[in-house]
C-alpha cells in the first residue's frame, strides 16, 4: 500500500492510501519516496485548498526504483532516481515550431497536468510515474542533495535564461532557499559584484554562511551600495526571487538603463508597474518558471563539483503525520526554516 498526503480543504490535508497496480503500464516506473523537499509552490497549494494540480503536491522528490516497465530502459530497479521533466517530445506544437526548449510535454510535465500524472505528488511512499518523469542521481551526490536538486534546477534555469554578463554587478532580492541558490549560480556564472537583500537576520546569516559579503537588509543601505558600486548606475542584472508583487517595480528601480530584471518569484497577486519607467529606460525583463531536462544535469553537475551549496539549506527533517504542521509553520511567516524534507518512512 501507497500513503500520500492530499489536500481536502484550505490549510488542511488527510493521509490517504491507495494500492499501486499490478501491472505498470508501458513506460512507466514506480519510484519508493526516500525525500520530499516542501517549497513555496506547495505551501500555496496547502492554504489555497489545492488549486495547484495534486501531482504537484510534493515535486522535490528523490527515491530508488521499485519496479519498471519491460520497455523502460533509462533507468533500472535499484536505481537512485529525481524527479524532472523529460527532453524536448519532439511532436508537440513548439517542438515542431522549432521551439524545443519550450517544449510543450515537458512545460505540462512540470506543473502536473500530462494525461499520465498521477493522482498525488511526492508526500507519499511510493508514486508511479512516466519514466520520462526521473533521471538518475549522478554519483557522489547525497539523498539529501538529491531531494534539493529541482530548486537548484530552477534556479539553474533562471540565470541560464539571463544570460548574466561575466562581471555583472548583480543584486538577489530575497534570500530562502529560492534566492540562495539563485546568488550561487550567479556567482557561478561569473557576477563581478554580488549583493543579497533580505529582510530576516537569520536568513542573512544563512547567505553570509554561502561565502557572500555582501548581505544587507532592504533600505538605504542596499541603495547605497548598488550607488557606491555602479557610480549610481544601477545594477546590471537584478533577480528577484520573493514572489512579492510589491516589490516588482521598486526592484526594477535598482536596475540601470539597459540593465535585466530576471524573475523567479511567483506573485499570487497582481503588480502595479510603471511599463513607461521600464520602456524609457529599456529594460529587459526575463520571466522564468520551472526548467527543462537539461537543466537537472547542469543543477546536479553544479553540487557535485561544490559550485553550489545545498546541504545549508536543509534545515529540518519531518514525517507524513508532520506535514500539515510544518505547512502551517512555513505559511505563518515567522519560522526559521529554509529546505524542509519529508521522509516518509518516518
Amino acid at each position: 500500500m501507497t500513503t500520500y498526503a492530499r489536500i481536502d480543504a484550505p490549510s488542511s490535508l488527510v493521509l490517504d492510501r491507495e494500492t499501486p497496480p499490478e501491472e505498470l503500464a508501458p513506460g512507466q516506473v514506480k519510484v519508493t519516496i526516500t525525500l520530499c523537499g516542501i517549497c513555496a509552490t506547495d505551501t500555496h497549494n496547502y492554504t489555497s485548498g489545492g488549486q495547484i494540480p495534486p501531482a504537484t503536491f510534493g515535486h522535490e522528490w528523490t527515491g530508488t526504483i521499485a519496479r519498471a516497465a519491460a520497455d523502460v530502459t533509462s533507468v533500472a530497479v535499484g536505481q537512485r532516481v529525481i524527479a524532472c521533466v523529460g527532453p524536448a517530445c519532439g511532436t508537440c506544437a513548439m517542438c515542431l515550431a522549432g521551439h524545443a526548449d519550450h517544449c510543450d510535454t515537458a512545460f505540462a510535465e512540470a506543473n502536473g497536468v500530462t494525461p499520465d500524472s498521477p493522482a498525488h505528488g511526492g508526500f507519499a511512499t511510493s508514486l508511479v510515474v512516466s519514466a520520462r518523469r526521473v533521471m538518475a542521481v549522478l554519483d557522489g551526490l547525497t539523498d539529501v542533495q538529491a531531494a534539493i536538486v529541482e530548486p537548484t534546477a530552477v534556479t539553474f534555469h533562471a540565470v541560464r535564461r539571463t544570460r548574466q554578463p561575466l562581471g555583472a554587478v548583480v543584486v538577489v532580492q530575497g534570500a530562502g532557499p529560492i534566492g540562495l541558490l539563485t546568488a550561487q549560480h550567479a556567482r557561478h556564472a561569473g557576477a563581478g559584484r554580488l549583493l543579497v537583500i533580505e529582510p530576516n537576520e537569520e536568513r542573512r546569516a544563512a547567505a553570509t554562511a554561502l561565502g557572500f559579503t555582501d548581505v544587507v537588509a532592504p533600505g538605504d543601505t542596499a541603495t547605497t551600495w548598488i550607488e557606491d558600486v555602479t557610480s549610481g548606475l544601477g545594477a546590471d542584472v537584478l533577480y528577484e526571487c520573493t514572489g512579492a508583487a510589491a516589490l516588482l517595480q521598486p526592484s526594477s528601480e535598482m536596475v540601470r538603463r539597459g540593465g535585466t530584471l530576471s524573475l523567479l518569484g511567483f506573485p499570487m497577486t497582481d503588480s502595479t508597474v510603471s511599463y513607461g519607467d521600464w520602456q524609457v529606460r529599456e529594460l529587459t525583463v526575463i520571466g522564468s518558471l520551472a526548467y527543462t531536462h537539461d537543466d537537472f544535469v547542469g543543477a546536479m553537475r553544479s553540487i557535485a563539483d561544490g559550485s553550489v551549496q545545498v546541504d545549508s539549506l536543509h534545515t529540518d527533517t519531518i514525517g507524513l503525520d508532520g506535514l500539515a504542521a510544518m505547512m502551517d509553520e512555513l505559511d505563518s511567516g515567522r519560522t526559521s526554516q529554509a529546505k524542509v524534507l519529508l521522509d516518509p518512512t518516518r
